[in-house]
């Protein structure tokens, strides 16, 4: 109760505030530019954010200023580190001795994180940044995102615009179950506020689908996540060999190529990628590749995350019980630069993403695809055939057992996955400033 209290205090004092030191205003004769400023909004870390970062940058090359918002935690884009046009404005994270996975603490902590991130957000948003003609917010995280976005809009007169990765909502029901109170209220609330938002970017048709059939909203555009320019294949066989060979002796990784296929996964290590199956995947072409002298896997796992502890374990304890003696993995956290030069290496790349809503889709895949790289992926969910074509530039699974049964398949069968590494190719040929510069481009100008 005191909670309670606390909180409708604290908001009560900010909005006094904003009566009393209401920030400037935006308007097109006071800008003083050709361009304008836009915001781009991320509760979360910048540097693990890469769709907003691509933002950031082809609106920096349209000639706009952009005043990018969140925490900064990781490497930026090279881009957004080197040019005037971009001012990164950082905001205090929550503090990580207060983050939890506990169900019953969460819902403690929960109101104190919202006033944090609240505070923080909207100082930024209204005060530590110059009137924008857009603010352009990631969603999710929904709360308190979207509320203190729509607010700093209305005071300084700023178009929203929602770049719609997921649903806030679907999130939260990982953590808390479908039919929580919460989630139900955060749900209404995420439909709620985002109605002031006269634009509207979606990952997806379906998802766009949604919001225009079930919500009402009238301007919402697709904008397909597309592979930027740093991400290219790498051709011939040969190349591939040698450059990997570089990059695994830099890594301190005791990999020869040879016949060794080479594996990549990226993951979150969060309860929407169910790491397990993977494992277990390994494990089974492990026992067969000892019976029948098939290649070994090197399968090597970047990102960063929750689990990531927990899956660590219990890779160390499957190595100690010989159950992976025709795989070796190796976890990392590269560099963008390195991250590229990796996909562009390897053989097969693998996707996890089990999809909260049903109708987002997983960046790491577009990424692979414009590194020439075939993908298999958990595919039982409505927005897959969106991304990935069936026996054209990859494929998909739905258990442990039917992701082995493709690796025993692709990487004995060399011709099968030339053909889908051929399909993944011409995905190259569609990139992120093709996609914004069409649809993104003719908005903001």
């Amino acid at each position: 109760m005191d909670l309670i209290w606390l909180s409708l205090g604290s908001l009560a004092l900010l909005g006094i505030c904003t009566v009393v030191l209401r920030p400037s205003r935006y308007s097109s004769a006071s800008s003083g530019a050709a361009k304008s400023t836009v915001q781009v909004v991320v509760l979360g870390d910048i540097g693990r954010s890469p769709r907003m970062q691509y933002h950031a940058v082809s609106l920096a090359k349209h000639g706009h200023h952009v005043d990018i918002i969140g925490y900064k935690e990781s490497e930026l884009h090279s881009f957004l580190r080197s040019t005037d046009k971009v001012n990164v404005v950082a905001i205090p994270p929550w503090p990580k001795r207060y983050q939890t996975d506990n169900k019953l603490l969460f819902l403690a902590m929960a109101p104190l994180k919202v006033l944090w991130q609240t505070w923080g957000l909207f100082i930024a948003l209204a005060y530590r940044t110059p009137p924008a003609k857009f603010t352009l917010v990631q969603n999710p995280p929904s709360i308190p995102t979207l509320l203190v976005a729509h607010l700093a809009c209305l005071l300084r007169n700023t178009a929203l615009c929602i770049d719609w990765h997921n649903f806030g909502h679907s999130i939260l029901a990982l953590k808390l179950g479908p039919n929580h109170p919460l989630v139900q209220l955060s749900e209404r609330y995420e439909y709620a506020v985002s109605r002031s938002a006269p634009i509207n970017f979606t990952v997806t048709e379906a998802m766009a689908r949604i919001l225009r059939e079930q919500h009402g909203r009238q301007h919402v555009v697709p904008l397909y996540d597309r592979p930027p320019a740093h991400f290219q294949p790498c051709l011939p066989e040969e190349a591939r060999k040698a450059g990997f060979a570089e990059l695994s002796e830099r890594l301190g990784w005791s990999a020869e190529r040879g016949s060794t296929k080479i594996l990549v996964s990226s993951t979150s290590w969060t309860p929407d990628e169910d790491f397990s199956i993977l494992l277990d995947a390994l494990a089974e072409y492990s026992a067969a590749a000892v019976a029948k002298d098939l290649p070994t896997i090197l399968a090597v796992i970047t990102g960063k995350g929750p689990q990531k502890d927990y899956y660590l374990s219990r890779i160390t304890a499957m190595e100690s019980e010989k159950k992976l003696k025709r795989v070796r993995i190796r976890t990392a956290w590269l560099s963008m630069e390195d991250y590229a030069s990796l996909l562009s290496y390897a053989d097969l790349g693998v996707s996890l993403h089990m999809s909260s809503s049903g109708v987002d889709l997983p960046m790491k895949v577009v990424d692979m695809f414009g590194a020439g790289l075939p993908v298999v992926g958990w595919s039982q969910f409505e927005a897959w055939p969106e991304l990935v074509k069936e026996d054209f530039n990859g494929k998909g699974f739905g258990s442990s057992a039917e992701l082995t049964q493709l690796l025993l398949d692709l990487f004995t069968r060399e011709e099968e996955l030339a053909k889908l590494r051929a399909g993944a190719l011409k995905e190259c040929d569609r990139r992120w400033d093709d996609e914004w510069n069409e649809k993104a481009g003719k908005i903001f100008g």
